[in-house]
């Protein structure tokens, strides 16, 4: 029984001896920071403005024929039989609805064409963080930048990989700051 209970106690030192003995490089980066130095990243954000702007002119475009069709109601509804009057302001009604769930469906929409156009950017930035972590030799790669959503609450500034990513995309990093 001793016997057992010393190879257990060598075979778990041994164990720790073998995790603790493995290197640990640790970086972080900010894709965020990473991000505004793509090229691509330009052209999306103009793209999503410009499916915003489109959006937008189309709720602009109905709330303006609301607007005309409540002054026009408003301006004869004391001349109208009270079925008349009752099947205008229901028209006005749904046009209000229509309005307004439009402006929720445009609001989700425009979220998931950024999410659509960008998707592609962050896998590109994900394997350049791949590559570099794996030639680096890096053991562990935290996300710092991001308020709110940071992993990292401390870390010594040379342990940024974001330059090395910006290399590794074919992009020069800028100067470091002294």
């Amino acid at each position: 029984m001793k016997n057992i209970l010393l190879v257990i106690l060598l075979s778990i030192n041994f164990n720790i001896e073998h995790i603790f003995a493995q290197e640990l490089k640790i970086g972080y980066t900010n894709t965020d920071y990473i991000l505004s130095f793509l090229p691509e990243t330009k052209q999306v954000q103009s793209e999503v403005q410009a499916y915003g702007t489109q959006l937008q002119n189309q709720l602009q475009s109905k709330i303006t024929d609301f607007q005309s069709k409540a002054d026009a109601f408003q301006k004869t509804a004391a001349t109208m039989t009270d079925l008349i009057r009752a099947d205008k302001q229901e028209e006005l009604q749904n046009l209000q609805a229509s309005i307004q769930k439009f402006q929720n469906e445009a609001q989700t929409s425009i979220v998931q064409k950024e999410q659509d156009l960008f998707k592609p950017l962050f896998e590109k930035i994900s394997n350049a963080i791949n590559v570099v972590s794996e030639r680096e030799k890096f053991t562990h790669v935290f996300s710092a930048g991001v308020p709110g959503v940071d992993v990292l609450l401390y870390a010594k500034p040379t342990d940024d990989i974001s330059n090395l990513v910006l290399a590794e995309l074919g992009i020069d990093p800028p100067p470091a700051k002294d």
